[in-house]
């Protein structure tokens, strides 16, 4: 639904690091060309099938996609707002990669779609004249139309790709498992993700970004085409549309070949600007009061009817064919798209907090959509009602059209155009291009989750949804596009659903590392801190505390004090009959790892990193002459921990790993225990 590149800084894996995974990949791609030669040859049979299929999950499933959207909605507001909020996505010392302001520019970004451009005109004109229930036309129907319009682009498809996201950064960034949908579920089956029901998992979320990126792209055409009708003259007709779609395949091509990533983001960056200018536009050139004061009440009618909307499946007098092109198209439409849109928000989050992330992925586009829409919408409604009916019939009648009709109204009409039909082909081609890369990375097997799939890959993945884009405009139009979308964005309903428990057990586990650490903390209350004689030692406490190392110095302590102490514990462990290993570099990555290899449960980690830090202003004269110095701190499975190592003794580095193997001792008791009470679940391995 949304054109944003998958990657903040994208690089390709080479051909050693990328494998096909070959049921995800060849099932995936045999199925969806088949599908699309049997829509492209035997069309009729093709629609009637799409509008089949469609019928029985509007019946059967209709009341499902009310639910699970809500569902999705509540639990990431629900875990943001719980002691879980200050979880981070990635190891406890990662810092967030992007400033704020950076970070919500990106929201931004994949906020901002061809989408965007084709509905805010045509959705709230048609809510408007020809509303779900209720007579068109009036005041009470304009309000309505905008609340409908703010449901179907509003906070609840943000959860969606709120939860995709949060769950891929949590178990890719926090438990080093890879990037893709399947490593989600880990929590629940463990290694068996790796088998039969990972790849049913990944074919599900490939299915669901193909049509819905198909869907986008389908949309997209439509609305160029015309704008070239009516700008060019040129003829609104399949093969014209087929071309268009060839286009994609050829920029995508051009994309991975030569590497313009940079270029593309950009032109999203340009893009971007030029949609809030011409928002600002419509807000400045129009009745800029009423439309604020529209805006106002907006937001009030959504949030006040919020919970209505979200459960109103019409049961009693069901508007079927509106449902299907609208509140069940979108919340396919977003469904279908959370892989796409997720695996972004993920890429760009590592080291926010989980409240951090949730409260931003949900408020920021909102915010701006929500502007979008009521700016757009209330001025196209404002026209209508002050006369101009036939635009509001033909914007109805000819979607495509809308944004055109609607900027001849305005002042600067040329300019207006021009500038919408460059978001257009830019949001056009970037949306390909985005949606081949992700496609590319859920069917590879890449070790390094910041690297992505090779460049012969996404031009493969081009050509498909070129394709299946193609084949569904010659089976029907904007209604076989939204159909499809519906059809397949099924499956990945319950899989969004396993995601959920999935994540919520993975978060409880991190409960019960705090737990445990607060149950061994009488054990942590020893007395490294004494004196032979017994007695605080507090002249080493403020000696260590007024210390500002060198990191030759850092290496030195290794080497004296904490290499021995790792020795001391390793030698104890092999005696009790433990597989021990101590391993480090020297050089710019100095540090020291100790693990413990516990079997079938989660390892034991310890390991010493020195850190560079500011030199502080209060430091001594010979210490004034140089800008930093070094802490040596250490790191768990979970992440960095925020004390000093540096002065301590041998015996006390020993106490403190053994702090710490107690406490996660304890968490593996405590995580058997709470296994032993939910039959089934005893014995699941894995790295969390």
């Amino acid at each position: 639904m949304h054109a944003a590149k998958p990657s903040a800084d994208s690089s390709k894996a080479t051909e050693a690091e990328a494998h096909i995974k070959p049921l995800v990949f060849y099932g995936s791609v045999v199925g969806i060309v088949l599908f699309s030669l049997w829509a492209m040859f035997f069309t009729d049979q093709a629609g009637a099938a799409i509008n089949w299929a469609l019928s029985r999950i509007s019946s059967g499933f209709g009341w499902f996609y009310f639910i699970a959207v809500v569902a999705y909605l509540t639990f990431v507001i629900v875990v943001a707002v719980s002691k879980f909020g200050d979880i981070k996505l990635g190891p406890d010392h990662a810092e967030p990669e992007f400033n704020v302001v950076t970070w919500a520019a990106m929201l931004f970004s994949a906020g901002i779609g061809i989408d965007l451009i084709f509905y805010c005109i045509v959705e709230p004109v048609t809510q408007f004249m020809a509303p779900p229930v209720g007579e068109g036309g009036s005041v009470e129907a304009a309000r309505h139309a905008m609340e409908l319009t703010f449901l179907h682009w509003g906070l609840s498809g943000w959860g969606v790709y709120t939860l995709v996201g949060m769950a891929l950064a949590f178990f890719s960034y926090r438990h080093g498992l890879p990037l893709t949908i399947r490593s989600s579920l880990y929590a629940l089956f463990g290694k068996r993700i790796l088998g039969g029901l990972g790849n049913a998992v990944d074919i599900a979320a490939v299915l669901g970004t193909v049509f819905g990126v198909a869907t986008s792209l389908g949309i997209g055409i439509i609305q160029l085409n015309f704008g070239l009708k009516y700008m060019f003259g040129v003829p609104e007709n399949t093969l014209t549309q087929a071309s268009l779609a060839v286009m994609i395949v050829v920029f995508s091509a051009i994309s991975a070949a030569t590497g313009v990533e940079r270029g593309i983001r950009r032109l999203s960056e340009f893009n971007m600007l030029l949609a809030v200018l011409l928002m600002l536009f419509v807000l400045f050139s129009g009745k800029t009061r009423f439309l604020l004061d529209a805006f106002v009440t907006n937001i009030g009618d959504y949030l006040q009817h919020f919970v209505e909307l979200s459960f109103n499946t019409y049961a009693f007098d069901p508007p079927t064919d509106w449902l299907n092109a609208w509140t069940l198209f979108f919340w396919a439409w977003w469904i279908a798209w959370g892989p796409f849109v997720g695996l972004f928000l993920a890429r760009i989050s590592r080291g926010r907090t989980i409240r951090s992330f949730v409260a931003g992925t949900l408020i920021l586009p909102f915010t701006f959509m929500a502007a979008w829409m009521a700016f757009m919408g209330n001025s196209a409604i404002d026209m209508v009602m002050g006369g101009a009916t036939e635009f509001g019939r033909e914007a109805m009648a000819n979607p495509g059209s809308a944004i055109y009709l609607f900027l001849e109204q305005l002042p600067w009409a040329l300019i207006t155009t021009i500038a919408v039909t460059i978001l257009s082909i830019v949001f056009f081609i970037t949306s390909g291009d985005s949606g081949s890369l992700v496609l590319s990375n859920l069917t590879c097997r890449i070790a390094n989750p910041n690297h992505d799939a090779p460049p012969w890959m996404r031009i493969i993945w081009a050509a498909i949804i070129g394709i299946v884009t193609v084949a569904l405009l010659m089976t029907g139009g904007l209604a076989a596009l939204q159909g499809a979308v519906v059809i397949m964005g099924l499956p990945f309903t319950f899989v969004l659903i396993l995601m959920m428990l999935s994540l919520y057990k993975a978060l409880s586990l991190e409960g019960l590392k705090t737990a445990s650490m607060q149950d061994s903390l009488s054990g942590h209350l020893s007395g490294r801190t004494m004196s032979r004689e017994g007695q605080t030692n507090w002249a080493q406490r403020l000696a260590r505390a007024i210390s500002f190392p060198t990191e030759k110095q850092v290496a030195q302590f290794i080497e004296r004090n904490v290499h021995p102490a790792f020795e001391a514990v390793e030698q104890e462990l092999i005696d009790k009959g433990y597989a021990v290993t101590i391993s480090g570099e020297t050089g710019e990555r100095l540090h020291l790892a100790l693990n413990v290899d516990l079997g079938g449960e989660v390892d034991f980690t310890y390991q010493v990193w020195p850190r560079q830090c500011t030199m502080p202003g209060f430091t001594l004269m010979a210490e004034k002459a140089r800008s930093s110095y070094y802490r040596l701190e250490p790191h768990l499975r979970e992440g960095g921990l925020t004390y000093d190592l540096m002065g301590y003794t041998r015996e006390q580095v020993i106490g403190d790993i053994v702090d710490h193997f107690e406490a996660h001792l304890q968490y593996l008791h405590m995580r058997r225990e709470l296994a032993a009470r939910t039959p089934g679940e005893e014995g699941q391995p894995g790295a969390i």
